[in-house]
């Protein structure tokens, strides 16, 4: 449960490391794009080979389609409820929070953050060591989400204290998001630990189409595709050695 925790905290420990660095340097936005672009494309290859695949190995089909969509459904609808109260433009890099609810705000990043630090604690289960490629993939990606939504708080008004302490909040969640996923799950059928995988899975695969991919896009235009692209080959042969 330990080792869950400390792998939870070292992938979302990018997200204080991408702040400061969104904060301390006038980084463009082609570049948080194209960093975004890359993350989502390494995530996307984390769920594919290690939650999606692993969970269909444990399991067959039926769990990992639940699994799925129930993930799918669950990110949607709470994105769908912190957007209509003002947390919409959490990840926007132009300023966009100033209308926002500080606490919308904060709870979205944390929606968007507990289902990739379950999915690491979920991959230390059987026994095995922590999934390097999954943590690799949440490292990568939370350093340009934080990026562009650090610049885009500090844009809003938010002050470099506020900021910092949402994703040091967030760092928190996110361990013991970890820790819990491997807590609970340690001495589950192989079933339920298939459709927690996948819950997972498409949990995060929705918070990428919902949140990553259209910034990523809006900043880094007709290469978003090419970069992400770039990211998933990197992640398919780290999760391949």
């Amino acid at each position: 449960m330990l080792e869950a925790a400390f792998w939870g905290f070292v992938g979302g420990v990018a997200l204080i490391v991408g702040a400061v660095l969104g904060l301390a340097w006038n980084v463009s936005s082609r570049v948080v794009g194209g960093v975004m672009a890359f993350g989502a494309g390494v995530l996307i290859s984390a769920v594919a080979f290690d939650l999606v695949e692993e969970g269909y190995e444990r399991a067959g089909t039926a769990p990992v389609l639940i699994g799925l969509a129930a993930g799918a459904l669950a990110f949607a609808l709470g994105d769908y409820i912190l957007s209509r109260n003002g947390g919409s433009d959490r990840k926007r890099s132009g300023g966009q929070q100033a209308g926002g609810a500080a606490m919308a705000i904060a709870l979205g990043a944390m929606l968007d953050g507990i289902p990739e630090s379950a999915a690491i604690g979920v991959t230390l289960l059987g026994g095995g060591g922590v999934g390097v490629a999954m943590v690799v993939a949440v490292f990568l990606s939370n350093i340009p989400e934080s990026m562009s939504a650090a610049v885009g708080l500090r844009k809003a008004g938010r002050s470099v204290r506020w900021i910092l302490g949402l994703w040091l909040a967030v760092t928190a969640v996110s361990a013991v998001a970890a820790a819990l996923g491997y807590a609970v799950l340690g001495n589950a059928p192989e079933s339920t630990v298939a459709a927690v995988q996948a819950f997972a899975a498409g949990a995060i695969l929705t918070m990428l189409a919902d949140t990553m991919m259209p910034e990523a896009f809006e900043d880094t235009g007709p290469l978003t595709g090419v970069i992400t692209c770039a990211g998933f080959v990197c992640a398919f042969v780290l999760s391949h050695l």
